[in-house]
């Protein structure tokens, strides 16, 4: 996948398979994320052009617990998490959850926050505003995910974001190479929020996104 990427003009990109907890789309446990890191160096060696970061969307478990044990955790160059289940918590549960999953030190990005499908799934029941604001304190990323089905963060929710203070990442879920055209969904939803291009942390070059996605202490 690291030609058509760089044949797209990017300096870097994130491999980020699920946790072990959606067995049904292939999440992976310790060993297998090892064996994943192997063939993320081996395809760097290969291709110095683009810049691969390994990481992983870990799931948020029912009680706010990360689905990946803290030592191999502490091995990704990026944790993004996310909600997969148990989506009918109640609003002050489900926010919690969310809450505690934050506060965990090696977080880096929050994940299609409100799990929503268009026309297919609601979102749940957060107090988004509250989660916002500690993802700000915390300096924990929030994903404009592209793909037509989430388009989540919406419009009104990333011009909060950004009025908090939020870092903001524009994400295209990619499962395979032809969804990385949905970029430009995402660009779209951006811009209907009225954000720019210094609003999101990977229109930057690698240094300063790097620099930028780290927490604050």
């Amino acid at each position: 996948c690291a030609l058509p990427i760089s044949a797209r003009g990017y300096e870097y990109m994130v491999i980020s398979d699920h946790s072990k907890s959606l067995a049904m789309t292939g999440g992976l446990d310790a060993y297998r994320l090892r064996e994943q890191w192997k063939e993320i160096d081996e395809v760097r060696s290969r291709h110095p052009e683009i810049r691969l970061l390994r990481a992983m969307e870990v799931d948020i478990l029912g009680d706010g617990a990360l689905d990946l044990e803290d030592e191999m955790l502490a091995g990704l160059d990026l944790v993004l998490v996310s909600l997969h289940s148990r989506l009918d918590l109640p609003l002050s549960a489900q926010t919690e959850r969310v809450l505690r999953a934050l506060e965990h030190p090696e977080v880096n990005v929050f994940c299609h926050p409100t799990a929503r499908l268009i026309n297919r799934r609601k979102p749940a029941e957060l107090d988004l505003e509250r989660i916002l604001r500690r993802a700000a304190e915390l300096g924990v990323a929030v994903e404009l995910n592209c793909s037509p089905h989430r388009l989540d963060l919406k419009d009104t929710h990333l011009r909060l974001a950004r009025e908090l203070g939020c870092k903001i990442v524009i994400d295209t879920d990619s499962h395979r190479t032809r969804e990385l055209g949905l970029m430009r969904y995402g660009v779209d939803q951006a811009r209907r929020a009225g954000l720019e291009a210094g609003d999101v942390l990977n229109t930057r070059p690698f240094a300063e996104f790097w620099a930028a996605i780290q927490r604050r202490m």
